[in-house]
């Protein structure tokens, strides 16, 4: 191979990764502190020094500790700030992929010989001291995932309780189950099946936050250690957030790989990648029964690498909430059987907010040098709104791949229907599209939001109050399928409420 051609494909050598548990939460180390952490890991790894030859640094943005400009914090730190510093939009889970992506174009350019991509998130340090700020009567930052979600609501959403992700996301599993022609019992089974996995996984991870196996009867019963927390998702199928985590990948061209001494049997080499996003606001969507940027990211990444499914070894599918792996399992045909996740999943691995799939790309590398030649994560940001998938090979690729444009937006777009009208003030008849049912600490249902379609196909949004027991009931029971079913939406006061 030629030197030119060497120094235009990049290749990841290194990776760090932390886990923050103090004796005491509040002594926790910060963001920016854990990202430092996790790259020093990575170069200890590595057995050679390159923190100081860094040409660029890629920042998963943190909502931890609120901070516009965390890259340039970071780069401070390091025994000399890289040329360029930068970081992604805002804390999303496709973030990692899109800055390794990034790296990877720069090097593919001739721009760049040397980058590291890294983030962290430390939300049980910030909520110790966010409460120990309330006790001593100051105003703490919004910093929780919970409140820096429900900040960003719209409108209609904050009408009807749509605020944040637990809220949101019940809304595609119980469309999806519904247009998969599953029962709720055969789609928590599903759910329950992915988690154990997940949990396994975990179990020999010596970074995930949660390192115990879980069996799919205790990840699907509801009880006091498993409350159900948005119907149908208990405590152990939704992600972990309250978490110290950090971890970085360093990415070099092959040449830089070459001249630092790096063995090839530790050289996992960047696919072709792709991305598309959804509508950013969630009621506007087509539908809730499937996600076409997801679709478009996962095939394109397949056929840009000119593999087919059964050419995977190994898939990271993001777990944020089960609906997400459900749907990118089935357009991959992952078999139930096989674990979807090498790190361990948001719930067991750990789910900082958007670095979640900073470690489990920290983690594929670590399993492809083990075993297997391709892998393929499958990230997810917002309300299932951006997808980006990548694949880790241990195959070399030619040169020339890179650059490369992975924006696959145009066949997202090809593949989504239009999205309906969406109404603010329907009153009349409807049929039921999906739904979401929060539960409060004790294991009670607080109300139900409905979104439905009018005879024209219209969407709406309609409030189901605690009250109304029954119709509760019926959307939650084990027979019976709620989706498609017919109802009144009528106005009691400021809302729109559904009358069976």
């Amino acid at each position: 191979m030629e030197q030119d051609d060497a120094r235009r494909i990049p290749v990841l050598i290194a990776v760090g990764e932390i886990c923050d548990r103090p004796e005491i939460d509040i002594d926790g180390l910060d963001s920016i502190a854990l990202m430092l952490a996790a790259m020093r890991e990575a170069e200890a790894e590595l057995g050679a020094r390159v923190l100081d030859r860094l040409e660029w640094l890629g920042v998963e943005d943190q909502i931890s500790f609120p901070n516009p400009a965390p890259q340039d914090d970071l780069a401070a730190l390091l025994p000399r700030p890289p040329l360029r510093a930068v970081k992604t939009f805002e804390a999303s889970g496709d973030g990692p992929l899109q800055l390794i992506n990034d790296a990877a174009n720069l090097i593919g350019r001739g721009e760049i010989q040397l980058a590291a991509v890294v983030g962290a998130e430390a939300l049980r340090t910030a909520a110790k001291r966010a409460q120990a700020d309330m006790a001593a009567g100051r105003t703490p930052p919004k910093s929780s995932g919970t409140e820096v979600a429900a900040a960003l609501a719209g409108p209609l959403a904050r009408k009807y309780g749509l605020l944040t992700p637990i809220d949101v996301y019940p809304l595609y599993e119980n469309a999806t189950r519904a247009a998969w022609g599953q029962s709720l019992a055969e789609g928590q089974h599903e759910t329950a099946q992915i988690w154990s996995a997940f949990s396994t996984v975990a179990a020999a991870n010596p970074y995930a936050w949660m390192r115990r196996a879980v069996s799919p009867d205790d990840i699907a019963e509801v009880n006091a250690n498993n409350r159900m927390v948005s119907f149908p998702y208990t405590k152990l199928m939704v992600a972990n957030a309250s978490v110290n985590m950090g971890a970085a990948v360093i990415v070099a061209s092959l040449a830089m790989a070459q001249d630092l001494g790096v063995p090839e049997d530790r050289l996992i080499y960047v696919g072709a990648g792709a991305a598309a996003h959804e509508d950013e606001d969630f009621l506007k969507r087509d539908s809730f029964a499937r996600s076409a940027s997801l679709e478009a990211t996962v095939t394109a990444a397949l056929e840009r690498n000119a593999l087919t499914p059964g050419d995977i070894d190994h898939v990271e599918l993001y777990s944020c909430f089960p609906c997400v792996p459900k749907m990118a399992r089935r357009v991959l045909n992952w078999p139930l059987d096989r674990p979807a996740s090498v790190y361990g999943g948001l719930t067991f691995g750990g789910g900082p907010i958007g670095n979640c799939m900073m470690h489990a790309a920290a983690q594929m590398v670590r399993k492809l040098r083990r075993e297997g030649e391709h892998g393929l994560i499958v990230a997810n940001g917002g309300y299932a709104t951006h997808s980006h998938s990548l694949l880790f090979t241990r195959r070399p690729v030619r040169a020339g791949t890179f650059p490369q444009d992975y924006n696959v937006q145009a066949e997202a777009d090809r593949r989504r229907g239009d999205a309906p009208e969406l109404l603010e003030d329907y009153e009349g008849e409807g049929v039921i599209e999906t739904f979401t049912i929060p539960f409060d600490r004790n294991g009670v249902p607080r109300h139900a939001t409905l979104v439905a379609r009018a005879p024209d196909g219209a969407r709406f949004l309609a409030h189901v109050p605690q009250d109304d027991g029954a119709m509760l009931a019926f959307l939650m029971a084990e027979e019976g399928q709620p989706v498609g079913s017919s109802g009144q939406a009528v106005r009691v006061q400021d809302r729109i409420v559904w009358r069976r």
